[in-house]
């Protein structure tokens, strides 16, 4: 088979993928879409995109935003929150993110610009620095002022747009915050009681943990935010996402190839990215089969579990009789879901003892969740399933 040269790789592991090769999620789309059209009509939404790691929360977020800017005409920031911890630093990080957000419309770009001036440092090679310092001077009164700020910001564009987009992403640093929680209810509720509300559309995303912390925090945050909650993509999501990914670098797949990797990378996008992106290096040709599909799965459940068994399962579970138990779990016959009461029996007494202790400890560390039925687990991926099972065999 002839060799080709190998260009930029269409997938995306870890990051957002781009907005050409987004797909599926019709529904949840629709739904923001619609809140989007409410705003643009003058009634501000707020929803919290809600699902677990790596099942593309900041991908649809980042979808939503590129086509709400189309129709109806939003002006869109995505704002990353991974470093924050105040207030102050969700202030900093807005206006950072609006300096930094390229806009195609010319008159937008130079409202921001003259709005945000203070902010704005001198031109260099690399672009236009920020003066940082008096940012984080004014970052105090811009969190206190969080509303007339963004009130503001849309009277500079509205001649170009019918509302904003703000999204407020990676909060794991700040749900646990009770400054957090009453800042977003305030934020919400101020806005909808004013005389002219500011017609925006808040998007917060978070797994689900998240979302329970801040109302936790503060009990109306609750009633604040409409779910839009993501599942695992169907098979014909995830079919037309390998398709249409290996479409754009003129790669072909076999039948037998689309159906491995669409089953071990059980419609999370996250797996889905990193076993295509091993497909596409391992492939020598320009057709992916079922050996280069079976190839990429061995290699991206090693990365996985270097990046995720290794460093928190293993290192969770220093208990020898642990140890055992994962490994008799690793080898034991079943493809996701298992009985607890079908493990304790190749457990020795000391074991079985310990059995409950060590399924909630994987259910904690996210491994395992609960099945349907009382006394029933599933592993959430295939990857990780099938990781802890060639750990055991090489200690064989």
């Amino acid at each position: 088979m002839r060799v080709t040269e190998k260009g930029q790789s269409p997938f995306y592991p870890g990051q957002p993928v781009p907005v050409e090769l987004f797909v599926g999620r019709a529904g949840e789309v629709e739904r923001i879409r619609r809140a989007a059209r409410q705003v643009a009509a003058g009634k501000p939404q707020a929803i919290f995109i809600s699902g677990d790691y790596g099942i593309g929360k900041s991908s649809l977020a980042r979808f939503v935003r590129f086509t709400a800017e189309r129709e109806p005409g939003l002006l869109g920031f995505h704002v990353l929150l991974g470093t924050s911890r105040t207030l102050e630093d969700v202030a900093q990080a807005t206006v950072r993110t609006i300096l930094e957000t390229r806009t195609a419309k010319p008159k937008v770009a130079e409202a921001l610009r003259n709005f945000l001036a203070d902010y704005i440092g001198e031109q260099t090679l690399f672009g236009v620095t920020l003066r940082l310092d008096k940012l984080k001077k004014d970052a105090p009164n811009l969190s206190r002022g969080y509303l007339p700020f963004l009130r503001s910001l849309y009277e500079k564009s509205r001649e170009s747009c019918r509302g904003l987009l703000l999204v407020l992403d990676e909060i794991n640093g700040l749900a646990a915050e009770e400054s957090f929680a009453f800042f977003l209810k305030d934020l919400v509720d101020s806005n909808a009681l004013s005389d002219k509300p500011v017609p925006l559309l808040l998007l917060l995303c978070g797994v689900e943990e998240r979302r329970r912390q801040l109302i936790e925090r503060h009990r109306p945050v609750e009633r604040i935010f409409e779910v839009a909650h993501i599942d695992p993509m169907s098979e014909a999501e995830s079919r037309e996402f390998f398709g249409r990914a290996f479409d754009s670098v003129q790669m072909g797949m076999t039948e037998e190839a689309m159906g491995i990797l669409c089953r071990y990378s059980g419609g999370l996008p996250k797996l889905m990215h990193l076993l295509g992106d091993a497909a596409y290096w391992i492939a020598p040709g320009t057709e992916v089969d079922s050996y280069v599909a079976v190839q990429a799965t061995w290699a991206a459940a090693e990365d996985v579990g270097r990046k995720f068994v290794d460093l928190q399962v293993y290192r969770a579970l220093r208990s020898q009789d642990y140890r055992r138990i994962l490994k008799k779990l690793a080898r034991a016959d079943f493809d996701l879901t298992f009985r607890k009461s079908d493990i304790a029996q190749g457990l020795s007494q000391e074991e079985q003892k310990k059995l409950d202790n060590f399924l909630q400890r994987m259910k904690k560390l996210g491994v395992l969740t609960p099945g349907d039925e009382r006394g029933e687990y599933t592993f959430r991926d295939r990857l990780t399933r099938l990781y802890l099972l060639m750990e055991s065999t090489r200690e064989e």
